[in-house]
């Protein structure tokens, strides 16, 4: 996976009166941490972080004002109504080190046309190195009957991957399709139908 670039400063006011001074300029507050060092309190560009979180587990190299290091996203706060990002927690990584994440899961094809796909889970828990995150895993349905299910010890994860969730969770299922209840008026045309050629009471 590609590495987002980001220039970092360090910040030493803190509080939510420092918070809204640093979104007002159109940046946004985050804290880095994790491998046992103090955390680093940060101020970031606000349209670059949002721009690189629209990638799921997003590399991103900090860079700038004594900072040069590697971090994941692991806790993004928003504001409920415009969207933007309000905070980010950051987890430092180094290269070559297994981290564990969330990748999403999606089926390709089309399942027998007797049956539906239901989907349990949309994204399954992984153990891969920190700087080759696979974006995902894909699921061949094609053609499934109903009954057929997959597990996510069956999924065929990217070389370097392993599953770090159970493997016995299902992902999704082929389930039969609903019967479809004759509709009010023609259940009636049918009711008058049998009644117009049932015999006449002697």
């Amino acid at each position: 996976m590609s590495e987002v670039r980001i220039a970092a400063e360090q910040r030493t006011t803190f509080g939510k009166g420092a918070a809204r001074k640093i979104r007002r300029a159109d940046k946004v507050p985050a804290v880095l941490y994790g491998h046992g060092i103090e955390p680093k309190h940060l101020t970031l560009p606000g349209h670059e972080v949002l721009l690189a979180l629209r990638t799921p587990n997003v590399l991103i190299h900090l860079k700038g004002d004594g900072v040069d290091e590697l971090a994941l996203p692991k806790g993004v706060q928003r504001d409920p109504i415009k969207g933007f990002v309000e905070h980010v927690d950051l987890l430092l990584v180094r290269r070559g080190e297994k981290v564990t994440v969330e990748i999403p899961v999606t089926p390709v094809g089309d399942v027998h046309s007797d049956g539906l796909l239901e989907q349990q889970v949309t994204t399954i828990a992984v153990e891969t190195e920190a700087t080759h995150i696979p974006t995902g895993v894909e699921v061949d349905v094609e053609g499934l009957e109903v009954g057929t299910s997959i597990t996510a010890g069956q999924l065929k994860l990217p070389q370097g991957t392993s599953l770090a969730a159970d493997a016995e969770t299902i992902v999704l299922q082929v389930i039969a399709k609903p019967v479809e209840a004759p509709a009010e008026g023609e259940e009636a045309a049918e009711g008058e139908g049998e009644a117009a050629e049932a015999p006449a009471a002697e």
